[in-house]
């Protein structure tokens, strides 16, 4: 089974992805479907509606995703309250993006969709054809991406507003004992409690957690237990938290995590949202980060309104045959003539760099050349490229990553916790009602109705 990328961006990321699998949770109705009389609501959230269709092909997009093992499914009632849940979530989210200006343009999607095809090793025309084959609609699968996309702009707005990281906190991060402790990979259930919850609802939570921990103790998946009891996001991928620094695990779950060997499961452990039970699948300790870097030089030809794609190839296989063949200056000729702004004014320099600086195409070809050796003109979306590899070498980068690595912790702590907050408000302040009665959940965080 393949395991969805994280759904939310953080605020300083340099691009935005999306599940492999994005069309199975939040498929809307098929073709067929779409046909049909309008069907029963099943819940009301704020001024919009789910309908049993909507929930029905939801779950079944669920049981197709854990159709290899099916037996990690909660029983269907359980399994139709948690995607509920999630299609309640998803709504309000959507209509808050909405709410806010927030919009999504055809060439986004386009590109959604060719990052979803592509991680499903698909073309777009083999994504639309596979979608169209179990019956749906792809105008509908595109919906529904432009609508996560949406989602995480959202997330990327509230992170923004409310997660800032000081280089105090970076250095005080990479000082302490827990960073130096190196890496553990979790999984964990969460059992939530309202907001604002009674004294009722603590005690059910709390049972509801224990009733996971005894089902684990008499043999159950660890996995299966999350997608039976959890209450989290991630419910649906079993828990699985991925791997992560120590620093970056909450403080107060810190010292029973460092406590446990892989494959050991936590008692219940109180937390601001409610119970949590983590699982430690393993860990590995920090270790040097040797990096190949690459010294280049390079003539960037860019199309303009006065220059044609066809013409910019042209110039570019020009000066590669003025450097290869009449063994002309590439330093001169690059700053004659490269449009890079950042490199032109100095040969082309493009001083020492890791090989996916500059972006996948170049690092492609950056990787096949011998020291001194110049490629032939290539494109990229900037324009047409000619490289010269000046040298190679093997550098420790540990601090400099390290580094980076202490300020994604901080920010993916934060930003992990800001917006959970976020959306236990949004849904506490929503008017939500559950109109069958078997899909309420009296666990559930709840919201005005």
């Amino acid at each position: 089974m393949k395991q969805p990328l994280a759904l939310f961006v953080l605020a300083f990321a340099a691009a935005t992805v999306l599940p492999a699998h994005a069309q199975l949770l939040q498929q809307a109705p098929s073709a067929g479907q779409a046909n049909q009389p309008l069907d029963r609501i099943v819940a009301v959230v704020d001024e919009d509606v789910i309908l049993q269709s909507e929930l029905n092909e939801a779950v079944r997009s669920v049981q197709q995703q854990y159709a290899s093992n099916p037996g990690q499914l909660p029983p269907i009632n359980v399994l139709q309250k948690q995607v509920l849940d999630r299609l309640v979530l998803m709504k309000l989210q959507v209509s808050k993006a909405k709410e806010q200006g927030i919009r999504v343009s055809d060439s986004d999607i386009d590109q959604a969709v060719a990052g979803v095809a592509q991680q499903n090793k698909m073309t777009p025309e083999q994504l639309r054809a596979a979608v169209e084959q179990e019956g749906g609609s792809f105008a509908a699968f595109r919906a529904q991406l432009g609508e996560q996309l949406m989602v995480q702009n959202l997330h990327q707005s509230v992170v923004r507003d409310s997660v800032n990281i000081t280089d105090s906190e970076i250095n005080n991060l990479l000082n302490s004992p827990s960073y130096k402790a190196g890496e553990v990979h979790l999984a964990h259930i969460q059992v939530s409690i309202p907001s604002g919850g009674s004294a009722a609802d603590i005690q059910a939570a709390q049972a509801k957690a224990e009733q996971a921990i005894n089902s684990i103790k008499g043999g159950m998946d660890f996995n299966a237990a999350a997608i039976r009891y959890s209450d989290a996001q991630d419910a649906l991928e079993g828990g699985d938290l991925g791997w992560r620094r120590m620093d970056e695990v909450p403080p107060a779950f810190a010292d029973t995590v460092s406590g446990m060997k892989p494959g050991d499961v936590s008692p219940a452990l109180r937390g601001p949202t409610g119970f949590h039970i983590l699982k430690l699948v393993d860990q590995r300790q920090p270790s040097k980060q040797m990096v190949t870097e690459f010294h280049a030089r390079q003539i960037l030809i860019k199309p303009s309104e006065l220059v044609t794609p066809a013409q910019a190839e042209q110039k570019a296989q020009d000066l590669y045959n003025r450097i290869v063949n009449k063994h002309e200056d590439f330093a001169k000729l690059a700053k004659e003539n490269s449009k890079d702004n950042t490199t032109a004014n100095i040969g082309g320099d493009m001083g020492w760099f890791p090989q996916q600086a500059w972006g996948s195409t170049i690092a492609e070809q950056i990787g096949q050349l011998k020291d001194g050796e110049v490629s032939k003109p290539f494109q990229s979306e900037a324009g047409w490229h000619v490289l010269q590899l000046e040298g190679r070498r093997q550098s420790d980068l540990t601090d400099q990553i390290e580094r980076d690595q202490a300020r994604q912790a901080i920010g993916n702590r934060k930003a992990e916790q800001a917006y959970d907050d976020y959306l236990r408000q949004l849904r506490s302040d929503a008017y939500v009602n559950i109109l069958v009665p078997e899909l309420r959940d009296d666990t559930a965080a709840g919201g005005k109705s």
